[in-house]
């Protein structure tokens, strides 16, 4: 299978405890994407969104900082994960996420980077943004 990697930096108006939060915790994760998601809180946890369609392991966490999880898509072959890699940089006024997601199926790049920016960074704003 041919695959593709994701790299995108968004500007955020909120602090990075704050971003962190919204995607460790399954209540924030819950609001922000509208469905279900059950997220373990350290490393090694597994970790459910977008109502059990989405599945992974967090391999590393370095709090407010950084998030590094296997992904896997439901309809993916049963061995195939990507990684998504979140880097939270603190900037005047707010964050730089830095985002790299890896090893996704070239055939399904266009729809995750949509989704992307659609269903985490464009409500992540509205919701935090409007905040502050």
């Amino acid at each position: 299978m041919k695959t593709r990697d994701l790299h995108l930096t968004i500007r955020f108006s909120a602090p990075p405890a704050t971003l962190y939060r919204a995607l460790m915790s399954s209540r924030l994760h819950s609001r922000i994407t509208a469905s279900k998601a059950v997220i373990g809180t350290k490393a090694g946890s597994a970790f459910s969104v977008w109502d059990g369609a989405i599945l992974g392991i967090t391999l590393a966490l370095a709090p407010n900082r950084r998030i590094v999880q296997a992904w896997r898509n439901e309809e993916w072959p049963a061995d195939h994960y990507s990684i998504a890699d979140f880097t939270f940089e603190p900037v005047s006024k707010g964050t730089r996420l830095v985002f790299s997601h890896y090893a996704i199926p070239a055939s399904d790049l266009k729809g995750i980077t949509a989704g992307w920016r659609a269903f985490y960074w464009t409500p992540m704003k509205e919701l935090f943004e409007a905040a502050n």
